[in-house]
């Protein structure tokens, strides 16, 4: 199979999972400020190009973060860390899935993990998923709570979301496009301090 058919795959698959959005040329700067070619990245670690894309296809290793307005497949400098950290592509999956105690969340969040669309978290590993996921629910709720307004309850509101926002990258008006909406940083960082401003 050619690198152009293995591209033509890639693109085809990635438009299937985002949708067909334009990339503007804001868009473009700030994912080649966050993401690294596909092909650059593979040179630096001297792997093949092709040979990673089959992974991508065959749901092995995440699809790229973004495809760029010239055809670059965008992707994360750390792409290749999980892997090596679980021992190899073979066993990534079940190195992943099993930081979840439920089997039923590490296999949805496996799933999300393929799909490229983490590009919510400056570096996508088990871990930074899950606080995450911790950070949002928490802020999500604290508008709701019994003290909230008070001087305590800001100084924890203002912890959970200055955490947040060490683990997350800007976004770009593309993500707001795929998502169908605004991002956890508008909704959970922006917004909230909108709302409630530092004391």
């Amino acid at each position: 199979m050619s690198e152009t058919t293995l591209k033509q795959q890639l693109a085809e698959r990635f438009r299937e999972v985002n949708g067909d959005h334009p990339m503007t040329q804001a868009d473009d700067a700030y994912v080649s400020a966050q993401f690294v070619a596909l092909e650059e990245l593979c040179a630096v670690h001297g792997r093949d190009g092709d040979a990673v894309r089959r992974l991508m296809l065959g749901q092995r290793l995440p699809l790229p973060g973004y495809l760029r307005s010239d055809g670059a497949e965008m992707v994360p400098a750390d792409l290749f860390a999980l892997a090596d950290e679980a021992g190899g592509v073979d066993r990534i999956e079940a190195w992943f899935t099993s930081h979840w105690a439920d089997p039923i969340t590490g296999k949805a969040e496996w799933s999300a993990y393929l799909s490229g669309q983490y590009v919510c978290l400056h570096s996508v590993n088990p871990a930074a998923i899950q606080r995450k996921d911790h950070l949002t629910a928490a802020i999500r709720a604290a508008a709701n709570e019994p003290h909230a307004g008070s001087a305590q309850w800001a100084e924890r509101l203002h912890a959970l979301i200055d955490e947040l926002d060490a683990l997350e990258p800007a976004f770009t008006a593309y993500d707001r496009l795929r998502f169908g909406g605004p991002t956890s940083r508008d909704t959970c960082i922006d917004a909230m301090r909108a709302r409630f401003p530092r004391p």
